[in-house]
């Protein structure tokens, strides 16, 4: 009987231990911060994450659970069928994962072109314009690697939403009326039409597509009931070209992010396929080596506004000609990145008027993205940037499945020199083909001070993503201004083509004094972009979230 008594005893212990998670048995690490902190594109993204960081999570466990409770709130940007990119800081060390869509292997160069060789609108609209989603298994990769929490645990925020349902937003109501007008056709509004401002939307699809998610990791989704769901969506309407294999096919990929020095901090940022890291520091290097050209000049003066706007007519040039996902092309990021290239790119910006477009060559020899950004008390960071693409991506609902499909084989150039939805002209080194991923402006960057995390910033925004992370930075570093401050200020972007244009957005237009200027200049300005940056700063080891007032988003810490 004593011995039996024993063995229960034994038994007993044994599968006690087996139900704690691996992370409680570690010894527990010492806080860096006095708190965690999320800057998310709405409160149930950040609600999500702070759910996860007071449960013990880390910052990849709470940056999975904002990722896929977006999916479910934040339908325009937010997805389980887009994909992203991921810049990490865990443990004292930098990492990057690219887990942007791949063009289906039945792809070609050409096929979005018609007889006359014009570009259509296949690439924007539609079954055919989706790339194969890399989100889910993006995330899955991420919290296998770096997860603390279960993954079951992870995924309860964006299950309930979807099962119970969120209140939806006018903004929200906006921007699907706004959407829907170019989905004449597709089964967009039979999902989106029932949602009401100030209601609550639930959506039974996608909570079960979440729930097999959560009961299987990514396997449902690329090789289950979710794969079987997405590939009988393509034989709807105009037919897509996503298969099983494609699906069962896709990887995520671990890549080296790409750093650099710059005014005391060490960035930590996107490589190609984004070619937003590279620009944001050609952008940030650039402006550095003509310190004597903005010595003095006052920020968003029209002088300011002109030397900024030559710096990125050459980073476009750039960007047309070089830039490519790094499988299919040789990209040169250590010669766009060096400081001798910056300095000799900088030596020939004119300061007193724009220089004419023709002569800005190759220097050497995207509608709707979200973005959020958190860190846990540990130091541990994430910058994460997804998108759908276009505004509700395609306009395709996976039927029985609940979620939108992307638009991104748009990001391809099509036809080299035609420009894509944000006006961005490309090369061969951007074109179509099967199983690679196309060219991104998604930047999730982090900054290092003395080894530990000083800012976590990124946007959506199309090919205004880096410029405007450009401006937030130096703002804040060159200008001194609070985070806060700095979110505040105007925002312009120049892209070389269309010529001498500078876009503008209206949450803080160019007084008029500045915008005569830059008129009797020779500068266009045109209404054209809108940002949500979500950043957060370290300061003395109190991080400090701050959304962007342009959107609807929200910062919190865990305390």
């Amino acid at each position: 009987m004593k011995l039996l008594t024993k063995l229960w005893i034994v038994l007993i212990a044994a599968l006690t231990l087996s139900s704690v998670p691996a992370f409680a048995q570690a010894p527990a690490q010492p806080a860096q911060l006095k708190s965690g902190a999320v800057a998310a594109p709405d409160k149930y993204g950040a609600l999500a994450a702070r759910e996860v960081l007071k449960a013990g999570g880390n910052a990849v466990d709470a940056a999975v659970a904002t990722a896929f409770t977006l999916a479910v709130t934040y339908p325009e940007a937010g997805n389980l069928g887009g994909g992203g990119f991921m810049t990490l800081y865990v443990d004292g060390k930098p990492y990057f994962l690219d887990y942007r869509e791949t063009a289906p292997a039945a792809a070609t160069a050409t096929m979005y072109l018609d007889a006359k060789g014009d570009v259509t609108s296949h690439s924007l609209y539609g079954n055919l314009a989706a790339g194969v989603p890399g989100t889910v298994r993006g995330m899955a990769d991420a919290h296998k690697r770096f997860g603390k929490l279960p993954w079951k645990q992870v995924l309860a925020p964006a299950i309930r939403y979807a099962r119970d349902g969120f209140t939806v937003s006018a903004d929200l109501i906006a921007y699907r009326e706004e959407a829907n007008a170019n989905f004449t056709g597709l089964n967009f509004y039979a999902t989106f039409g029932a949602m009401k401002a100030g209601k609550l939307f639930r959506q039974p699809d996608l909570a079960a597509t979440l729930q097999r998610i959560a009961d299987t990791g990514a396997t449902d989704f690329y090789d289950g009931k979710t794969a079987d769901l997405l590939v009988a969506q393509m034989a709807r309407g105009p037919a897509g070209i996503i298969t099983r294999s494609d699906l069962a096919g896709y990887k995520a990929v671990w890549r080296d992010p790409i750093q650099a020095d710059w005014n005391g901090f060490r960035v930590i940022t996107a490589p190609p396929p984004s070619s937003g890291g590279i620009a944001l520091l050609q952008l940030l290097m650039m402006k550095q080596s003509a310190s004597t050209l903005f010595a003095g000049v006052t920020l968003n003066s029209p002088q300011y506004v002109h030397l900024v706007s030559e710096i990125e007519k050459r980073v476009f040039a750039d960007r047309a000609e070089y830039l490519g996902d790094p499988d299919f092309v040789s990209v040169p990021v250590s010669a766009l990145i060096d400081p001798t290239y910056s300095a000799r790119r900088a030596a020939a910006i004119d300061p007193s008027k724009p220089s004419p477009t023709p002569s800005i060559r190759p220097g050497l020899e995207k509608p709707q993205t979200t973005h959020f950004s958190i860190v846990d008390h540990w130091g541990n960071a994430v910058s994460n940037t997804y998108t759908l693409n276009g505004l509700f991506g395609s306009g395709v609902v996976v039927e029985g499945a609940g979620f939108l499909l992307n638009d991104e084989m748009d990001d391809f150039s099509a036809k080299p020199g035609a420009p894509n939805m944000f006006g961005v002209v490309g090369g061969d080194a951007n074109a179509i083909a099967p199983l690679k991923r196309p060219l991104s402006s998604m930047t999730p960057t982090i900054l290092l001070k003395d080894g530990k995390v000083a800012m976590v910033i990124g946007t959506p925004g199309g090919s205004r993503i880096f410029t405007s992370i450009f401006q937030v930075l130096t703002n804040v570093y060159d200008f001194n201004l609070s985070l806060k401050k700095a979110q505040a200020q105007l925002r312009f972007h120049h892209q070389l083509l269309p010529e001498n244009t500078i876009y503008y957005e209206p949450f803080a237009s160019f007084p008029a004094a500045t915008a005569k200027a830059l008129a009797d200049r020779g500068y266009k300005l045109e209404r054209g972009f809108n940002g949500d940056i979500a950043a957060i700063q370290i300061t003395n080891g109190k991080p400090t979230a701050v959304p962007d007032p342009r959107g609807r988003g929200v910062g919190m810490t865990t305390k």
